[in-house]
């Protein structure tokens, strides 16, 4: 008990932030899960749909590499506080439209792009305060907690603002996002501290010089960077299946709101089930071996299941499968990054990485929305009694079955041809 309590009262900080952080988190969960199914009831396209996220993700791709140097030479507490109220103004100027019954697609894809403009500086500033809040020896346990909450948020998203929209309507879900952002700004203003170490020589320097620092630490760090550009390869083949998604859940036989809603919680309890797991397991003696193993579980089991499933019961199978591993992977990941780069340089470096890892996913969500509008669901429109109907049934939503089943493939073979990769292999050497 006295090591538990030392436990918390070191990460007392920390826990305040996380758990704020974390309820903040699931009414911003709420709201983007409400404006997908109100989107898609308004235009019937998993295209238009997926653009909600291509909105959101550009700003947030393109302006990342420069963002970390900001990030490096301002107050992490100013820019987390500053970033914040503006991503909440956005809320408001969807309630207000709505509210006024003007509210249109093309709103919410200009709201999406200004919430992804200040991501672009928040994150690294939370990843970097994060860091300064903790001792080394908990980063491998704060990783799992932080992925049980991301768990308990994907449990609840669906169940809370489908019980809120069915109830009160979907502007009760944005008050309670605005409710939950409220509580996350007034403890982080009021009770949290974050340190400044000092160490920020970005303020000495030429701003361009300062982001070729952290891109020349990547160039320099070989295998930190093409483990970066694997989970670049995989958030591709990741978006394209959140394109598909609510478009084969709300228009395949057997699928709805309901459906979709149950499949989400039961990946939010597996996720959650796999944060528990990474939380009191011990550190592994090759973290890069487990993040490869983690991801090619993930891709070589949900989207083969979705494909051939025509239930949903299958479909939460495949979810739990795919997503049991997830917290495991990223809780190692998340420590393997903290341990290798150097504190002075995390938000430049972040934010390089964030530029790398993270572009692929406005072009997955576009091409995955695309494929399936005008390729997979033209191709299936004119199958009648074959092996394809066979396989993936017939009407709408077929086409998005035909396209899982292509993507399971590409997961499959980028996994293995990183695991191999002579550079990663070698990072677990320097631990």
């Amino acid at each position: 008990m006295k090591k538990i309590f030392s436990s918390i009262t070191e990460m007392g900080s920390f826990l305040a932030l996380w758990s704020s952080q974390s309820f903040s988190s699931l009414g911003s969960a709420m709201t983007a899960y409400a404006l997908v199914i109100w989107s898609y009831k308004q235009e019937g396209s998993a295209l238009m749909t997926a653009l909600l996220m291509v909105s959101s993700y550009a700003p947030y791709v393109i302006f990342s590499i420069f963002a970390g140097t900001l990030s490096d030479r301002w107050n992490k507490k100013t820019v987390m506080l500053v970033c914040d109220s503006v991503a909440a103004a956005t809320t408001v100027a969807v309630l207000i439209l709505l509210e006024a019954e003007k509210l249109e697609i093309w709103h919410i894809y200009i709201i999406n792009a200004i919430g992804g403009l200040m991501n672009t500086v928040q994150q690294p500033a939370s990843e970097v305060a994060i860091t300064r809040l903790l001792p080394k020896k908990y980063y491998q346990k704060v990783g799992g907690l932080r992925y049980f909450s991301n768990s308990l948020n994907t449990i609840f998203t669906p169940m809370i603002a489908t019980a809120f929209i069915g109830f009160f309507g979907m502007r009760s879900v944005i008050f309670f996002d605005l409710v939950t952002f409220s509580t996350a700004f007034i403890v982080l203003l009021l009770f949290i501290k974050i340190p400044e170490t000092g160490k920020e020589n970005a303020n000495n320097e030429k701003y361009l010089e300062s982001v070729k620092k952290g891109i020349k630490w990547l160039s320099a760090n070989k295998g930190i960077l093409y483990l970066i550009l694997f989970l670049s390869s995989i958030n591709l083949v990741a978006s394209m299946y959140d394109a598909a998604f609510p478009a084969m859940m709300l228009s395949r036989t057997g699928g709805s709101e309901r459906n979709m809603g149950i499949v989400n919680t039961v990946i939010g309890i597996s996720t959650l089930l796999g944060s528990i797991i990474a939380s009191v397991s011990k550190t592994p003696k090759n973290r890069v071996k487990v993040i490869c193993n983690c991801l090619l579980l993930s891709m070589s089991t949900e989207n083969l299941m979705l494909a051939f499933g025509r239930n949903v019961w299958i479909w939460s199978i495949a979810g739990f499968l795919g997503w049991i591993a997830i917290p495991i992977m990223n809780t190692n990941l998340d420590a393997l990054m903290r341990l290798n780069i150097p504190d002075e340089m995390q938000g430049r470096i972040y934010s390089v990485r964030n530029s790398l890892q993270f572009f692929t996913i406005p072009i997955g969500y576009f091409v995955g929305g695309f494929a399936v509008d005008r390729i997979f669901e033209p191709i299936m429109t004119k199958q009648e009694n074959n092996l394809l109907t066979a396989f993936f049934g017939t009407g709408k939503g077929s086409g998005a079955a035909l396209f899982f089943f292509t993507i399971a493939f590409v997961g499959i073979a980028v996994c293995l041809y990183f695991r191999n990769n002579k550079h990663i292999k070698n990072i677990s050497h320097s631990q």
